[in-house]
């Protein structure tokens, strides 16, 4: 084995002589080798320069197209790529190029695709996973989430806006864009652009890929062009997380009976599994095996549930539980036993309005002329019209063999004067406000009276009051919510928050709640917000903000909103 390498290495070494010897005759000297020893020597020393560009650890790829597009930038979408950089399972392909834009639109600039390893256009097989733009937009199969894109890119000058900043610094950009294929089965990516002036943007972006077979990874121009410096292969570096037994499952929204003759015991329901590092996650019913008893006679049924997946999905031993539904007769009529909570709705437009289920009840009569507790969840109802007088909300029940039964819950519409927030409650922060700010003079006051409706997932989701000046940037004074929270420089360590809220209680109670808020300019250099809440159960509570430093001669007031809305009625 030594020989032959010997030999191999000897041939290297002639061939890189003659070589050399045609270009300088004259300098062959230096290559004379005159013994063994060191022959050996001069043959690993060329042998080592050669393995240079695998050291192991990192393997540096050749570039055929050092320049990818045409230098004035006119290389159309999807006409000029990269060469193909293939990435196996648990390598990190690391591209540095500069980066030419035509500075026309944002998506001038880099933009990178990850495939499967077959060739583009050329083979059926071809298919890609995504394709990525540098301007936080991108597309791919079904798995594709575009809310995974992540930027830092910063508002430089700011205007308000950081597409403009982004054009200037992409133009020349230096660009080290990382595409680690993770054995978990996906790829991350990660690009940081440093323009020439130092200004440091990066973007990140995952998507699941095969676990075992390579990627590829391109660039491709649009109105752009790349000057490729370098690329290479080192280790992946995501951590591989030591996979977990499943120990315990539970299962929640399973239908609590079914009509005799229907099959489907699952419906709606939800199998959340507890992992042996205390995760939790709800797990794909295709993973779920369900024991079904008879179900053509009447009575209680016990379904057991198993799930036996670790959680990077290898087959293991099997965690179970079980659930109760009561096979029934058909159900012949619906009856409203209980009414909501809220019975009274206000609104604003011609949006429909969700009902709000608290306190509802509805009873089954079956066809035998017994009677029953009816799940909610069995039914269907629907939204309250946007008119105003008695509404009524429609509920619906479809059997198995699709025979309908309905029944009709009594509302109020009362029309209010104003709304602020999406009535699908869909409002994102700082894009909802009252129509206009209102000016408050020394000792003046503003009392904002309305009815809240909140999906009761956040106690946040409520009317906020901004105080402010009147000047051409809206200089805030504070903006304080209704649940004893505030920021702003009239507020911190100024302002004093007191509260009677249980807020153990406070979120669950927001739908339907009547909400009073008065903005009181004090006149002595400060201001009071006060809220006075009923809540649909009657009870009652308060929010006050008190010594809040303002200028009395400049104050104005106005309402927000996120995830809800208000409907003001005085």
């Amino acid at each position: 084995m030594k020989t032959t390498k010997l030999m191999w290495r000897v041939m290297s070494v002639a061939v890189l002589a003659v070589a050399i010897g045609f270009t300088s005759c004259e300098e062959t000297e230096i290559y004379s080798i005159n013994a063994p020893d060191d022959l050996q020597d001069r043959i690993d020393s060329i042998a080592d320069a050669a393995a240079s560009v695998d050291t192991g650890d990192t393997t540096y790829l050749t570039i055929a197209t050092s320049i990818v597009g045409a230098e004035d930038c006119s290389s159309g979408w999807w006409t000029v790529f990269s060469d193909y950089f293939t990435v196996p399972t648990n390598k990190l392909l690391r591209l540095e190029f500069i980066n030419h834009s035509s500075g026309a639109n944002n998506w001038n600039n880099w933009n990178l695709a990850v495939t499967n390893p077959y060739s583009r256009g050329d083979d059926s097989n071809y298919s890609e996973y995504f394709v990525l733009r540098s301007d936080a937009y991108g597309w791919g199969d079904d798995n594709y989430d575009a809310g995974l894109i992540s930027t830092d890119y910063a508002d430089i000058d700011g205007d308000g806006d950081v597409w403009n900043d982004f054009l200037s610094n992409m133009q020349g950009a230096s660009v080290t864009m990382d595409v680690d294929h993770s054995q978990a089965g996906y790829v991350y990516v990660t690009a940081t652009a440093v323009s020439t002036s130092g200004v440091t943007m990066v973007e990140t972006f995952s998507h699941p890929v095969s676990a075992t077979e390579d990627i590829n990874a391109f660039l491709v121009c649009d109105g752009s062009y790349f000057e490729m410096n370098n690329a290479y292969l080192i280790p992946s570096q995501v951590t591989v997380v030591e996979d977990q037994d499943p120990v315990s499952i539970v299962v929640t929204g399973t239908p609590t009976s079914i009509e005799i003759g229907e099959t489907d015991v699952w419906k709606s329901g939800v199998a959340t599994v507890t992992f042996a590092d205390g995760s939790s996650e709800a797990v794909d019913t295709a993973d779920v095996t369900f024991t079904i008893p008879d179900l053509t006679t009447l009575g209680t049924k016990t379904i057991l549930v198993s799930y036996s997946k670790t959680k990077q999905g290898s087959y293991t031993s099997a965690v179970s539980t079980y659930y109760n539904l009561e096979v029934t007769n058909p159900i012949s009529s619906i009856e409203v036993t209980g009414q909501p909570v809220v019975d009274t709705y206000y609104f604003v437009g011609t949006d429909s309005v969700t009902l709000h289920t608290e306190g509802l009840e509805l009873t089954a009569i079956y066809a035998d002329g017994t009677t029953g507790v009816l799940p909610l969840t069995s039914v269907t109802i629907d939204k309250i019209p946007a008119v105003e007088g008695a509404q009524v909300a429609k509920v619906t029940y479809t059997s198995s063999s699709g025979d309908v039964v309905t029944a009709d819950i009594n509302v109020t519409m009362v029309k209010g004067s104003a709304q602020i927030g999406l009535t699908d409650m869909s409002s994102g922060w700082w894009t909802a406000f009252t129509a206009s700010d209102t000016k408050l003079a020394s000792g003046e006051s503003k009392t904002y009276t309305g009815y809240l409706y909140s999906p009761e997932t956040q106690n946040w989701y409520n009317p906020c009051v901004i105080l402010r000046k009147s000047d051409e940037t809206l200089t805030e004074y504070c903006v304080v919510r209704m649940d004893n929270y505030g920021w702003g420089t009239g507020y911190a360590d100024i302002a004093t928050a007191e509260t009677t809220f249980d807020f153990t209680t406070f979120t669950s109670n927001l739908w339907g709640s009547k909400v009073v808020i008065t903005v009181t300019n004090v006149g002595d250099g400060t201001a009071t917000i006060k809220y006075e809440v009923t809540f649909p159960d009657g009870t009652t509570g308060q929010q006050t903000y008190s010594n809040i430093a303002v200028d009395a001669t400049d104050l104005n007031c106005a309402l927000t909103i996120e995830g809800a809305y208000f409907v003001i009625v005085e």
